[in-house]
């Protein structure tokens, strides 16, 4: 029974489900900044991870040590993405990739208005900033592929699908555990996902860790 008390108020917190559908959210200036934190978020998503791949497929052709190598385009793709988040979550919830915003709309984090219109905006976002890596590099953007991944030697179509699977599985999983709020271990590290409550959130406070910040 103790126990059952002390996770009581926990549970008591948990988000309400938000409505699958309130057309009043079109009249919310919340919703357009939130389009436009996403719009720019994922277009520079895009040109810096696009860029760094075709940089380094140039300077690998000079050199055949030249470029970043394989660590260094996941630095850019994961350094990208934790800075985006930062600057963005507050604004938008900081999602920058459809999976995750149609895994926020399963679950109702969002409603159906915010989830299609934030695929829109990251759709239009990564079209852009793909653009601008292609207007400022165009031969090598034509001639090296173009930034796209391809499946590697020894590998099937299908063992490269499983693999996509299972990353984006992992990708959403972590969004999930890291913005839960009803977990034991204190308050999430990303509290804001559902950008309608961007009005709530406190950098300082959220980013810290409890266990070794004190208050």
């Amino acid at each position: 029974m103790g126990e059952l008390a002390k996770h009581a108020p926990a549970a008591a917190m948990a988000e309400p489900p938000t409505p699958l559908l309130d057309l009043g959210e079109l009249r919310s200036w919340s919703l357009y900044r939130a389009l436009i934190a996403e719009f720019i978020a994922t277009l520079l998503f895009l040109y810096v991870t696009i860029a760094t791949v075709i940089g380094h497929k140039h300077q690998s052709q000079a050199e055949q040590c030249g470029g970043v190598g394989v660590l260094g385009i996941a630095w850019a793709f994961g350094g990208m993405i934790f800075i985006l988040v930062y600057c963005v979550a507050g604004i938008s919830g900081g999602h920058i990739n459809p999976a995750v915003t149609l895994a926020m709309l399963v679950v109702r984090k969002i409603s159906l208005p915010w989830a299609v219109l934030y695929m829109l905006v990251q759709c239009l976002g990564a079209v852009c900033g793909v653009g601008i890596a292609k207007g400022i590099m165009k031969h090598p953007y034509d001639s090296l592929g173009r930034g796209a991944n391809q499946v590697a030697p020894g590998y099937s179509q299908g063992a490269a699908l499983g693999a996509e699977i299972v990353g984006t599985f992992v990708l959403v999983y972590t969004v999930f555990s890291a913005t839960d709020v009803d977990r034991n271990a204190g308050n999430p590290f990303i509290p804001v996902i559902n950008p309608t409550q961007s009005s709530n959130f406190n950098t300082k406070a959220s980013l810290r860790s409890p266990s070794t910040c004190p208050n």
